[in-house]
């Protein structure tokens, strides 16, 4: 599949030092978003459980590994008997092996199997982790923009209040009516409720917080929106790299190998197990000595079994294990177009963003300069305080 050209919004080029090589500590440098993080990479309960599936992982992995030793086994016996007045005393040990010799490759896609697994739940911890960093920091900033808002709208309500005054005082003087006044009080009123909706909106998003952080409800020590610096540009890099460095591909990657290896044994299966086994030890019969060569026990056995008929399992498995093998191909493929997705979406959010932001700072530009040219007009008797009013509320 081509993916060398699947970032449509993103300039060509071909530096490999992109944002996806940056550091968490290099992208946020917000002092109390990086205490927020470090808090929720010690806590959080879904990076807790993948880190329990690596150890999991690890211990498949070790017994597949240990698959190909000889099995071993010590077994002690004592007999006292009597008979017509004689006493018979057996003592036996015996230590026996077995060992199955791995000719067709069974154990051996067994274990690299169990490696591709390993690997697989290390990048799904390192896509856990990602994730839990991207929506700690995407919580922070909304908290950050919420109580932006909230500042904004407890000063628009002062403002709406001293608009209030100023229309009573017009309409005492003959210069405004009933109508002005009771529609500015109900707009602060409109006002009054949305504060309180962004009240509410800071509440939910810090209990979100501290529940991904595994912490009781609690307030959250944050900076403000007005301190916050982001890096002003974005380099994407080669594609085919960065999506290499994605965890949820590199994952999706482990499970196609893990399928093809399961394959690999399920077709194993067919062929015959070899295995040796093997018995020493001693027995003293009747108080003999113990290192009496005479007593020593020798059994060695090789054993072939080749499966004949066992109702089917054997081909139901293999067709299970291509079928498997044939959906983490496509998932496989999948995860790739998603992940290019993802990267585009996030490039078109990111300079849609941006060129709004220039249209709001351009458009505050230019409401100041109409409140200041109506303050003028207003001074020139060529306007009234109302017309101010309007030229303020947009503002």
């Amino acid at each position: 599949m081509e993916i060398e050209a699947k970032y449509r919004h993103a300039e060509n080029t071909a530096d490999t030092a992109t944002i996806a090589s940056l550091s968490w500590r290099e992208f946020f440098t917000d002092t109390c978003l990086q205490a927020l993080i470090e808090q929720g990479l010690q806590r959080n309960t879904d990076l807790q459980i993948a880190r329990l599936k690596v150890e999991e992982a690890e211990a498949v992995l070790m017994n597949t590994r240990l698959s190909y030793l000889p099995a071993l086994s010590l077994s002690p016996e004592a007999d006292v008997g009597r008979y017509v007045g004689n006493t018979s005393k057996t003592y036996r040990i015996a230590v026996s092996a077995s060992w199955e010799l791995d000719i067709f490759g069974k154990n051996t896609n067994a274990r690299r199997g169990a490696s591709a697994a390993l690997d697989g739940s290390r990048d799904y911890v390192q896509a856990v982790q990602t994730r839990l960093i991207a929506t700690i920091a995407d919580s922070y900033y909304t908290l950050l923009m919420l109580d932006r808002q909230f500042n904004i709208g407890k000063q628009t309500l002062e403002s709406w209040g001293k608009s209030i005054r100023t229309l009573e005082a017009l309409k005492r003087a003959g210069k405004a009516n009933d109508a002005a006044v009771l529609q500015a009080c109900a707009n602060r009123i409109a006002l009054e409720s949305s504060i309180l909706a962004l009240r509410k909106s800071i509440a939910d998003t810090e209990n979100s917080l501290t529940a991904l952080l595994a912490l009781p409800s609690q307030h959250i020590a944050r900076g403000t929106l007005l301190e916050t610096t982001l890096p002003e540009s974005v380099s994407v890099g080669i594609p085919v790299q960065l999506l290499a460095n994605r965890p949820d591909v590199r994952q999706a990657e482990r499970n196609l190998a893990q399928a093809f290896y399961a394959t690999n044994a399920a077709r194993a299966a067919f062929y015959p197990n070899i295995s040796l086994s093997g018995m020493l030890g001693w027995t003293n019969n009747s108080g003999g000595s113990i290192l009496n060569p005479g007593h020593w026990l020798l059994n060695a056995i090789g054993s072939l079994t080749q499966p004949l008929f066992n109702k089917g399992t054997n081909i139901a498995n293999l067709k299970i294990a291509e079928a498997r093998q044939e959906e983490a191909k496509l998932q496989f493929r999948q995860s790739l177009l998603d992940a290019g997705k993802g990267v585009n979406d996030a490039l078109v959010k990111c300079q849609t963003s941006k060129r709004q932001i220039e249209l709001g700072e351009r458009q505050i530009t230019t409401l100041h300069e109409a409140v200041r040219k109506t303050e003028l007009l207003m001074h020139h008797s060529s306007s009234t305080y109302l017309e101010v009013l309007t030229a303020q509320q947009s503002l």
